[in-house]
């Protein structure tokens, strides 16, 4: 997903987001010992970079230049975003006591819930040591804070909502905008910051995208191999979690409608459950309403874009509710 989009977005953004790359290589628990070797496997163990790759694309040409203020401060926002993410990652692996992430053991199943609620706390105090340590003022700064409090909050209110299976949408949707659209949020005002441009101008697309890339998640728990999401199928509803197609689901089969989440007890009976789900065609609604949202977040971008900002979110847009690989 990510290479057709950087390449619109401008000849630059690869070399942009190798040197992102590279940053949090070195970013990361610099020195030795058990904490720099985890919080290292943690970055490794992939991801799409999609939040720094939308920071440097609101950013534009602005950052073109490898000398420039702006290039280095995408790059900053970068870095601190993915060192966010990760961390974000991991303490949820620690709550939901997960073996695999991304099919490769978590840092709560290799080195247990200390060791890894330390790597995280020490992601987490990383990205801002390295947006104080730029020369962009206090905007940054409280940008990322402000998104990081959001992903507390949407925790918070995800662990009051567990085992609940009569939520009703708008809930649901106020929960995803806390804890997956808050970073997106923060990475479009931050390249837009970066490049000195109104960070209001493209947040709403972003807000927009965070929840479709969340729908569609939700859609790959129900649907997708463990091949493909590196972690069983119904892991959502072990954990006590109602996305939105069991939501849909429930209104079409009476069965799921009346199913305690806490009788789920095994991987094969989440299994079972999902098939339930699917059979109501609820995956298929719920990826309908990702691109009614993220088709309605590009009406939302500013008139008069450059052409390959306008590709790019565009390509950015149907990447992330078409994510069948």
């Amino acid at each position: 997903m990510v290479a057709p989009i950087a390449a619109a977005a401008g000849a630059h953004v690869a070399a942009v987001l190798a040197e992102v790359e590279a940053g949090l290589r070195t970013t990361v628990a610099p020195g030795s010992g058990a904490l720099p070797d985890a919080g290292r496997a943690s970055l490794a163990a992939g991801g799409k970079r999609l939040r720094p790759l939308l920071a440097i694309v609101v950013a534009g040409s602005a950052a073109a230049d490898p000398a420039s203020p702006a290039r280095a401060a995408v790059v900053r926002a970068g870095i601190a975003l993915e060192l966010t993410h990760t961390a974000s990652l991991i303490h949820d692996d620690v709550l939901d006591a997960s073996p695999l992430r991304r099919g490769r053991p978590t840092t709560f199943a290799s080195d247990g819930r200390a060791a890894a609620t330390c790597v995280g706390d020490a992601l987490f105090a990383a990205a801002f040591t390295v947006l104080v340590d730029g020369a962009d003022g206090p905007g940054p700064v409280r940008i990322l804070a402000e998104a990081s409090r959001a992903l507390a909050q949407g925790e918070l209110v995800q662990r009051g909502d567990a085992w609940q299976t009569d939520l009703d949408e708008q809930r649901y949707l106020a929960r995803c905008e806390l804890k997956t659209s808050a970073l997106f949020d923060a990475a479009a005002r931050l390249g837009a910051l970066a490049a000195g441009e109104d960070p209001d101008r493209f947040a709403a697309f972003a807000r927009a995208l965070g929840l479709a890339f969340q729908l569609f998640d939700d859609v790959l728990d129900v649907v997708a191999p463990a091949e493909q999401t590196g972690k069983p199928r119904g892991s959502d509803i072990l954990d006590g979690t109602a996305t939105l197609p069991l939501l849909y689901a429930r209104e079409r089969d009476p069965e799921l409608a009346k199913l305690d989440l806490r009788t789920v007890k095994n991987h094969a009976a989440a299994a079972e459950v999902c098939d339930r789900i699917a059979a109501t065609g609820a995956t298929e609604r719920t990826e309908q309403r990702a691109r009614e949202i993220v088709q309605e977040g590009l009406a939302t971008l500013p008139e008069g874009l450059d052409d390959a900002r306008a590709g790019a979110f565009e390509l950015m847009a149907r990447g992330v509710v078409d994510r069948r690989l």
